[in-house]
């Protein structure tokens, strides 16, 4: 009987471990989302957290930053640098630079050479068009890829957020990003109703800008109203409101100024965008079958997304619609967590995904 080295059966271990490391490694998982595009890697998790922006050089259409860097320009830039979102309400509306920014984010994922090609799972919104889907898969194959796959993203939200969607009663989760709100009923593993409202943090900036104008004759801009929503916002008044300085320019003289924000001034700007949103939710769920409207009941409703951290949001939810309502744990992150677990039960998955 032949005897076999110990030591080169532990080195055989290894070299396999690594082979299967690195195997998995071209499974990457991205949440391409309005305001943030987040990376994860089979074995690895999350590697990259970056805005979803570019700034371009319009003299000779080079780009010359992506992401953090790009929104450090954001209104400080002369006027031969435009900063934009390629993608608006969670849709590509600059293929061009789209693909820049994908092939961007996969380069500082895992590299610019590659032995093999990745296969890539993104996230996309529920109200997407075929073309809209086939400009997703496009992107991603000239940015690198070997195969795509598409997953709602209200989906990989619930999956995130560690919701039983294979289980035979209704799951609902709210997924409130950027640029689009996610609304789904999910039941044994596929959305039995869903609808993507174009409505989330972006309009609730714009809605700060505009009562910061009407109601303090203020000029702010995209990122100070984000700071706002982010430091003091709140979706319900407060009976002891958190405050801040905002300094601006007084539409009246033109010169700098500065004055004070409460929570309840963020309350009041967002009524109107939050009702919509609510009455959107009340829609899907009068759609929805009532055997699973009994289950949500009994176990609630999941509120996801960054936009979710605004506080007591999902009091506000609670109250108008009758029914509890959670935050899941880190919702900013819930998306890209749920498309890499995916990533992993592609096959069971299947009949709910876009294959290209």
């Amino acid at each position: 009987m032949i005897k076999v080295n110990p030591r080169y059966i532990e080195s055989l271990n290894q070299f396999k471990k690594k082979i299967s490391t690195f195997l998995r490694s071209r499974k990457v998982a991205i949440d391409l989302g309005t305001t943030n595009s987040l990376v994860a890697i089979a074995g690895k998790g999350i590697v990259l957290e970056e805005p979803t922006i570019v700034a371009i050089d319009i003299v000779n259409q080079q780009i010359v930053a992506v992401g953090n860097d790009a929104k450090y320009m954001l209104g400080k830039s002369p006027d031969t640098i435009v900063v934009k979102r390629p993608l608006k309400s969670g849709v590509i509306s600059n293929a061009r630079v789209t693909q820049k920014l994908v092939t961007y984010l996969l380069n500082r994922s895992i590299g610019s050479i590659r032995i093999l090609k990745p296969d890539v799972m993104i996230s996309t919104p529920v109200g997407i068009t075929s073309v809209e889907k086939r400009a997703v898969i496009k992107t991603l194959l000239e940015a690198g890829a070997r195969r795509v796959f598409l997953i709602p993203e209200p989906l990989a939200a619930a999956i995130g957020a560690g919701l039983p969607i294979h289980e035979s009663f209704g799951n609902m989760i709210i997924n409130i990003g950027g640029g689009t709100t996610e609304v789904a009923v999910i039941s044994l593993g596929g959305i039995v109703i869903a609808d993507s409202i174009r409505i989330a943090g972006d309009r609730f900036n714009e809605d700060i800008i505009q009562y910061a104008r009407k109601k303090r004759n203020l000029k702010i801009g995209e990122q100070m109203a984000e700071k706002i929503k982010i430091e003091v916002g709140s979706a319900l008044p407060l009976k002891d409101p958190l405050t801040m300085q905002v300094s601006g320019t007084d539409i009246g003289s033109g010169l700098p100024t500065t004055v004070e924000f409460t929570s309840n001034d963020v309350a009041e700007a967002l009524e109107h965008s939050l009702d919509e949103i609510i009455q959107n939710v009340r829609k899907i769920l009068e759609k929805t079958p009532p055997e699973l409207v009994a289950d949500i009941k009994d176990h609630g409703v999941v509120l996801s997304g960054g936009t979710a951290l605004l506080r007591n949001i999902e009091n506000l939810f609670s109250e108008a619609l009758q029914l509890p309502v959670y935050v899941a744990d880190d919702p900013l992150r819930c998306v890209i967590r749920g498309v890499l677990e995916a990533l992993d039960y592609i096959d069971v998955l299947r009949k709910s995904l876009t294959v290209g």
